[in-house]
Parts: C-alpha cells; structure tokens; sequence
C-alpha cells in the first residue's frame, strides 16, 4: 500500500491512542473535517465496519503469508540445489526471493496494525511507523516482482522467437545483471520516502507517554518529490511492466499453439511413412523432438507464472490509479478507511501469487520437483514404504 498525501496533511493522528477510555474504535480521524464523511451512510467504511473487515483481511492475510513464505523458502533451497547455469534459474530465483520478502514485510505490517488497533503499548506508533518500515518498501518491491515476471516472459518470448540466437542473446551472466539492474530501477526509488516523512518522537499527555511517530515533511520540495516518484514508480512502472508481461505472454500462447498444431501435422506425416529401421534422420528427428518438448514445458510454465500475475495484479493497478486520482484516497486521507481495507484485501493477491508458483514449478518441471521431493524427503519415505511392504 503506497500512501501519499496532500498539503492539508499537517495534523497529527494519534490513531488507538486519542481515546483510550472509549471502547468505540477510532483510526486517524481528523476531528476538524466533516465528520458526516466517515460514515456508513456516505458509502464510506464506518469505524465499526472498518474494524469487523480488517480484523479478518489481517488474519486471512497473514495466513496466505505465511503459506507464502514456507512455498518461496523452499523454492529458493531448490533453486540453489539445482544451480544457476541456466538463465531461467537465475530469473525465478530472484522472483522467489522477492515473493519472499514481501512476504515478510506484509507479516510486519499485519503485526504492527493487529498491536496498535488492539490498544497495545508500544514504544513506536506501530500503524504509522510501518509506512516508513514496511508499507513503502512493499509497494515499490511489488514492482520490482512486476519487472521481474515482465523479464522473465521476454526471455521466453526470445527463445521462441530467435530459437538459434537464444544462446548468444540469452546468458547467465546477462541475467544477474538484467536482475540487478530491475532491483535498482524499481526498488531503490522507495528511499524517497524518507525525503516526505520522518520519524519524530512525540509526547502524548493522555499515557504519559513518548513514543516514536511517523508524520509528513510539508516542504515544497518534499511535496513535489513524493507526487512525482509516485507517478513514476507508483503508476508508470508496474502498469508499464503489466502491459509487457500482458503482450509476452499472448505472444507465447500463440506461439504455443503453432507449435502445437506443428507437432501434429509432423506426427502425423511420420506415421505414414515407413523408414528403415536404425535410420540417422529418425534418431535426430527424436532428438530434436526432445529438446522441443522441454522448451515447450518451460514456456508453458512461464505463461501459467504470468497469467496468474495478472489476475493477481488487475486489482493493484484499478487502486495505484484511484490513489493518485483521488487526494483523500490514502493512509492519511478522508477516505482512510476504505484504502486501508481496500489495501489489505488487493495485497493478498501478491502473497497469493508467490504460494502458487512452487505449484507450477512442481507440476511442470521435473528438475525442481526431483530436487524438492528429495528435499522434503518424500522419495525416501516412498522407498521405506515399498520396502516395508
């Protein structure tokens, strides 16, 4: 959840903190705006609704993360068992690793709103300190997770594209630096973060308490900085990586299904035919067959990892665009309520995404699943099951 807010940002929330004696719940509410605005019957989420939603998107959400970081855990052990000479190794690992940690940092986000909403004393602000300790890194990591598949369905494309030239277009090495430098393009930006909020230490006189907050820098400067970082790396970035993953992976498809109809009408050539037996073409005509198919399973895997990102996906690019269209659309806005709902429900999608893939990789390539069943020992306690019986 990338947040941003306005000029008019300039009170200070003390959300779970301003009214501890009330039962009612109460979360960033500026008392000198409407106050008709935060009801249910303005279409907004009420207080109330709010806190029945989020309570259960974070305990749902939490349980997909942790799914999420048992899954990428073992992806990336299987990944490293398996090595990096093949370029696609490198690419899906790195994709492992971000799923990884936005795993990760969603689980601190879940914590630190779950303690504050639950009136917990803590020495720091844990639902504002977040968007400087979490929320921002996600949001930017997410993109990085975007390009990432967006790399990742290209090379694809190449290799079926240019299937003689693959070798020299595509290499090892020229993916580590392709990843490195999608991880400085994407990820490094979230350090502008820091130049429109700080953490501050604040006093509040009804606890008696100082703790540490997280409250926006209203310079000109800072301003201008964060709306055009979140133009930028907020909304071009991931909808421009979303439409290179959306028109690869319609490439490969059709591409797939040449290939298919190809392979048909070949067999079905072959098979009318009658060659000698021990003939060199046959042999060569398997081989290639081989080397085709293996290709062909890599590809359909890569659609099956992009596919699933998009329709994971669709939902976060519909609220990056309502997060700048709209001022109060944001973590410090009127409308805080429904973007933090809102938020928490679409970010599931990432988690989601992450916890399928070593599905797909089990499914469709051999390697992976060879090296994973020894790794969970599922191959030895097949092989002392078929000696006890």
């Amino acid at each position: 959840m990338y947040v941003h807010s306005t000029e008019k940002d300039n009170t200070t929330r003390y959300p779970a903190l301003d009214q501890m004696t009330d039962n009612n719940f109460h979360l960033w509410k500026d008392h000198s705006k409407d106050s008709s605005l935060l009801t249910s019957g303005s279409g907004i989420l009420s207080d109330d609704q709010f806190y029945i939603i989020f309570l259960f998107a974070i305990f749902t959400s939490q349980l997909i993360n942790n799914c999420a970081i048992i899954a990428n855990s073992l992806s990336i052990a299987v990944f490293l068992k398996l090595g990096f000479s093949e370029p696609s190794n490198i690419s899906l690992t790195a994709l492992a690793i971000c799923d990884f940690i936005l795993a990760v940092l969603l689980t601190w986000n879940n914590l630190c709103f779950w303690l504050t909403y639950h009136n917990v004393r803590l020495p720091f602000h844990g639902a504002n300190v977040t968007l400087l300790t979490g929320g921002a890194q996600w949001a930017f990591l997410s993109s990085t997770v975007a390009w990432i598949t967006a790399f990742v369905s290209f090379e694809r494309c190449l290799c079926i594209l240019f299937p003689l030239k693959v070798k020299r277009l595509i290499r090892p090495r020229g993916s580590f630096v392709a990843i490195l430098l999608i991880i400085l393009f994407t990820f490094c930006p979230s350090f502008l973060i820091y130049i429109r909020y700080k953490f501050v230490w604040e006093f509040n006189p009804y606890l008696n308490l100082t703790f540490l907050n997280t409250i926006p820098v209203n310079s000109i400067y800072a301003i201008q900085i964060e709306k055009i970082s979140v133009i930028i790396c907020g909304v071009i970035q991931p909808l421009l990586a979303f439409s290179i993953i959306l028109i690869c992976t319609l490439l490969l498809v059709g591409q797939l299904r040449k290939i298919s109809s190809w392979r048909l009408s070949v067999t079905s050539a072959k098979s009318q035919r009658v060659q000698p037996e021990g003939n060199p073409a046959t042999s060569s005509s398997a081989a290639e067959a081989r080397i085709s198919q293996k290709e062909e399973r890599l590809v359909r895997m890569v659609v099956a990892i992009a596919t699933i990102f998009i329709v994971s996906y669709i939902p976060s690019c519909i609220m990056l665009v309502c997060d700048v269209v709209f001022d109060e659309f944001n973590l410090f806005g009127v409308y805080s309520n429904l973007y933090i709902v809102s938020g928490y429900i679409i970010s599931m999608g990432q988690p989601i995404s992450g916890s399928v893939n070593i599905l797909i990789y089990y499914k469709m390539a051999s390697k992976f699943r060879s090296v994973l069943r020894r790794l969970v020992r599922l191959d030895r306690q097949e092989q002392e099951r078929h000696e006890l019986e």
